[in-house]
């Protein structure tokens, strides 16, 4: 087979993949969207336990009601069938890997989409209360706090962003020490940078209180000696001349 039938075989196979990723997210969605205002109230629970009794959270466009909850029913869809993304995704890229970057691929994409998920749960039931006490707490005597929906929406997900990536820390260390670009002996020596970088990650993507910046930084930098720690046990990458795909 010619460079030309590759290049088309690839291509129908990469539409198959992508046709196969819209249909189950549109599905896991049709499903979802009956419960949309109710994924908003369960995504909006951590600031309404924190607003005063009879406080609410309002909504200034005209439409925004309707869509806001069908965004949150679009990204509960998405998070749903991450797992068979991911899947979809091995399956198109793993013919072309080696034996042995196949065992490593597989449990990074794993744990990727593990500690993905698990940096969402951590934003959602720790740093969340955190964050919207302090924001309530520090709202001048005869201010309401009132937030709108939107605002809501964009700020739980530049939040959920941050610490999803935030918790995949163990896996860049882990690569990067794999194809040789540093050493762990190296990772170690710019430890004071490490902890110091997080600490300014999470002045930048967290409100401006020390403690939702700990909560950051502090987990940012566990990880990081997490990372230090697989990747010894993993070591460098070998080489394999007789290798086979």
């Amino acid at each position: 087979m010619g460079t030309s039938e590759n290049l088309i075989a690839h291509l129908i196979e990469l539409r198959t993949r992508l046709l196969h990723l819209v249909i189950a997210i549109l599905l896991a969605f049709i499903c979802l969207f009956p419960w949309a205002p109710d994924l908003y109230t369960l995504l909006a629970q951590p600031l309404l336990a924190k607003l005063p009794k009879g406080g609410q959270m309002i909504a200034t466009g005209v439409t925004t009601p309707f869509f806001v909850p069908v965004k949150v029913a679009m990204m509960a869809a998405f998070l749903i069938t991450l797992p068979y993304t991911l899947w979809q995704i091995w399956q198109f890229v793993a013919p072309g890997l080696y034996a042995h970057e196949k065992r490593l691929v597989l449990p990074l994409i794993i744990a990727s989409t593990l500690l993905f998920f698990l940096g969402m749960a951590f934003a959602y039931f720790a740093a969340f209360p955190v964050v919207f006490g302090f924001i309530t707490g520090i709202a001048p005597q005869g201010v309401a706090v009132m937030t709108d929906i939107n605002e809501y929406l964009s700020f739980t997900l530049g939040m959920f962003m941050a610490f999803g990536v935030t918790f995949q820390v163990p896996v860049a260390v882990v690569i990067l020490v794999r194809i040789g670009m540093v050493s762990i002996e190296e990772l170690r020596g710019i430890r004071p940078y490490i902890i110091v970088g997080a600490f300014v990650t999470g002045a930048i993507f967290t409100p401006p209180d020390v403690v939702s910046q700990f909560m950051l930084a502090i987990p940012m930098w566990l990880l990081y000696e997490a990372g230090i720690v697989v990747a010894s046990w993993i070591g460098t990458k070998k080489t394999a001349p007789a290798d086979s795909r």
